[in-house]
């Protein structure tokens, strides 16, 4: 689920980065998924819509990350504080396209433009009738999530080259309380879910920063612009799965604290099916590196050698379909 779940597959796919099917027919919707399209409409609109404000736990395989967001809708202007709770103190402030990540321990604050629109719990990131070409969709069964009465919505994928998904909206507005992708085998691998929110009115003091004084914090600009990567292609790229966004950036490594960091240019070619993403990371081959595959819950990554060149594949899809992709990736010559 495309950055299943938002900013924190975001997160971790660039962490991970950086630490190392047949096409369906379309047919006529039935009643039931007429009715299934109308809740992931709502639940698309009203994560953009509503105010709200909550905490909530996401899950990877054995990892447990907990965090705090506040949305607010003023006019046409987005506001949103995402605030990560365990680990090193991180807050993101988003005023509609820009995000500033305040780092305390670095007295530093990020700057850049948003790569990704669907942060949970605004997850999707497609039309829902297009979703349908490539799941099967249908209502489960009712139930609470954080104290609010829920309508579960199930995604089954109609190939095994992605996974599904489980969704809970909150009856009254929509908004997803909870999402979880499942494997081939129905278990769980990956979970995100509030544990407490308010939706409607909220303080808008809850999305300002709580780091009062950042005066003498430096201000890191992000480099990172779009860029044209049409020589490079993915021959069998996982149907329904299509190119998104193309850029470059430079990526950042500190071997130790008193090192000094080096960096390094890396571009990025995303393809999505409004659910889940593939991307492929691509960069000068000259770093002394292994060949391997590795998984994070949901989420596969392959890094390989190619000519001159540095692949690393990262998808929140299954092993299969990240290999697939990874032994088709082809270089058009110049």
């Amino acid at each position: 689920m495309r950055q299943t779940l938002g900013f924190f597959r975001f997160v971790v796919l660039c962490s991970s980065f950086i630490a190392f099917s047949s096409h369906a027919e379309s047919a006529a919707p039935t009643v039931d998924q007429h009715d299934t399209q109308v809740w992931l409409k709502k639940i698309q609109s009203s994560a953009q819509k509503l105010n709200y404000s909550g905490t909530f736990v996401y899950q990877q395989g054995s990892q447990v990350r907990t965090s705090r967001i506040t949305h607010l809708l003023n006019g046409k202007n987005e506001l949103e504080k995402l605030e990560i709770l365990d680990g090193k103190p991180r807050e993101y402030i988003r005023n509609n396209e820009e995000i500033a990540c305040y780092m305390p321990e670095s007295k530093s604050i990020r700057v850049e433009r948003r790569v990704n629109k669907d942060v949970f719990p605004a997850i999707l990131g497609a039309n829902p009738a297009d979703l349908a070409q490539h799941y099967d969709m249908k209502k489960g069964e009712t139930g609470r999530v954080a104290g609010y009465d829920c309508q579960a919505i199930i995604l089954e994928p109609k190939d095994k080259l992605r996974y599904g998904y489980k969704l809970w909206a909150e009856k009254s507005t929509g908004l997803l309380l909870k999402a979880q992708t499942v494997n081939e085998k129905n278990d769980v691998v990956e979970q995100i879910a509030f544990t407490q929110i308010v939706i409607g009115h909220v303080d808008p003091n809850q999305a300002k920063t709580s780091f009062k004084n950042t005066h003498g914090w430096r201000v890191e600009n992000a480099v990172m612009s779009e860029a044209d990567l049409s020589n490079w292609s993915v021959k069998a790229m996982p149907s329904g799965f299509k190119k998104v966004r193309e850029m470059k950036r430079l990526i950042t490594d500190t071997v130790s604290e008193h090192a000094t960091p080096t960096q390094r240019e890396v571009s990025q070619i995303v393809y999505s099916d409004g659910l889940a993403a593939i991307s492929v990371f691509i960069e000068a081959g000259s770093q002394s590196r292994t060949e391997g595959s590795m998984q994070q819950g949901a989420m596969n990554i392959i890094g390989k050698r190619q000519g001159d060149y540095w692949l690393t594949v990262v998808g929140e899809v299954p092993a299969a379909a990240i290999k697939q992709v990874a032994n088709s990736i082809e270089l058009k010559s110049q």
